[in-house]
């Protein structure tokens, strides 16, 4: 996949931030493919121009949202992570507390990256690498509030997955308390299993 250059302009740095923040607005909101270019361009209040300028393709666009919401959203999670004091008794409960605040944002719509996976298949193999890179990073930031080693990782492994079944049942059945009982139950019984409480 081609890499998108970098503007060296102001302006131009602003258009593509416009054009990113709005395709990422849409595309999360909407769904990839039912939101056509003419829609971004105006709505992010650029040309044609200007648009193909930093994004010869839509893929290319696609392929920078997807960056650009990864990283946007590691920071999320990381912060809300340290928002809640670990504790000896349950150290996964942080996971918990995040996902309660994403779920009741109103614009939540789902892991983008699940999402993702199955919309854009057959687009290309880099869609799957990018998500599971994200995938790869949220486990390592659960994997930080356990202790080090093979032990903390497999649990982390393990809660992270738990986490994309709690994202997928949220997005399916609208009730966050459902699925965040069954989530911190989830985890709750890992902690205990792999000796990681008490």
């Amino acid at each position: 996949m081609k890499k998108t250059q970098e503007p060296r302009h102001p302006a131009e740095q602003s258009a593509r931030a416009r054009i990113l923040q709005t395709a990422h607005d849409l595309f999360y909101q909407d769904g990839v493919r039912a939101t056509g270019i003419d829609r971004i361009i105006e709505q992010a209040g650029v040309t044609k121009v200007t648009f193909y300028r930093h994004f010869p393709s839509k893929n290319d666009l696609i392929a920078a949202y997807l960056d650009y919401r990864h990283e946007r959203w590691m920071t999320w999670f990381i912060d809300a992570l340290g928002r809640v004091p670990r504790t000896a008794e349950f150290p996964l409960e942080p996971v918990v507390s995040a996902l309660k605040e994403w779920f009741n944002t109103p614009e939540y719509r789902g892991c983008a990256f699940i999402n993702g996976v199955v919309e854009l298949d057959g687009i290309g193999p880099w869609v799957a690498e990018v998500t599971l890179r994200h995938k790869r990073d949220t486990t390592n930031a659960i994997a930080n509030l356990l202790p080090a080693g093979e032990r903390g990782m497999k649990a982390a492994q393990a809660a992270a997955m738990a986490v994309d079944g709690a994202i997928i049942r949220m997005q399916m059945e609208k009730k966050s308390a459902a699925a965040l009982t069954l989530l911190e139950l989830i985890l709750r019984a890992l902690c205990e299993a792999c000796h990681l409480s008490g």
